[in-house]
């Protein structure tokens, strides 16, 4: 579960990104955050993932308040949490394999661990075998499906996506969509930030939308 009480975060130059946003999110919900640039949508995953800490309010995730977190314990906080980016922020001079590997490689996993991970990895976004592959040689939905991949690699509780289609056109998003609320069924919290709100109304999950740092609104 992931729950926010109260939460604001306002930054050395005055500027309020959030103000007093209280949300919650049950263990295995798919939920949408949408609203303008500028609404406080990243700033709010990075909340939850310990880049930023809030001024005020509580962030709990998986009953832990992180507000009250050591910095040497963020690292421990992020093996439960996996992130997906919009422009997937892969490495071209590594294989996908190596790409995907890469969390598991920082904590330390043995080898032999760490390929089987892959695999199964791969194979959930429908990449099975792909991983002496090359970015490049890979079309912008595969490589986001790479993205994805490296984000769900570690089995984390949560998967934390922003704007993950925005560079992708209608049918590869839907796929994209069609790969969290899969990874939403297998008990993942997934919380998405997007401007795409064609594709969220097509989808069965809930709306949270954020206007000028504070909640406007929960659509189901």
């Amino acid at each position: 579960m992931l729950i926010l009480d109260q939460v604001s975060k306002r930054y050395p130059n005055g500027h309020e990104a959030l103000s007093n946003v209280s949300l919650q999110i049950d263990t295995g919900e798919l939920v949408f955050l949408t609203g303008p640039s500028g609404a406080g949508k990243s700033t709010l995953l990075k909340l939850i993932n310990g880049i930023e800490r809030s001024s005020r309010g509580q962030v709990i995730v998986a009953g832990q308040n992180i507000t009250q977190l050591a910095a040497r314990r963020l690292p421990q906080l992020r093996q439960n949490i996996g992130v997906v980016f919009q422009n997937h922020q892969l490495l071209f001079d590594r294989t996908v394999g190596d790409n995907v590997a890469l969390p598991l490689r920082i904590a330390g996993m043995p080898p032999s661990d760490i390929a089987r991970r892959v695999r199964a990895a791969l194979a959930k976004v429908d990449l099975e075998g792909r991983e002496l592959d090359w970015p490049e040689m890979l079309s912008g939905g595969e490589q986001q499906r790479v993205g994805i991949a490296r984000a769900v690699v570690h089995r984390p509780a949560f998967l934390l996506a922003d704007e993950p289609t925005g560079n992708l056109d209608p049918a590869l998003s839907r796929e994209i969509m069609g790969l969290f609320a899969q990874f939403s069924q297998l008990g993942v919290t997934v919380l998405i930030a997007t401007h795409d709100l064609d594709l969220v109304k097509v989808m069965s999950a809930r709306q949270v939308k954020l206007e000028a740092g504070r909640v406007l609104s929960f659509d189901q």
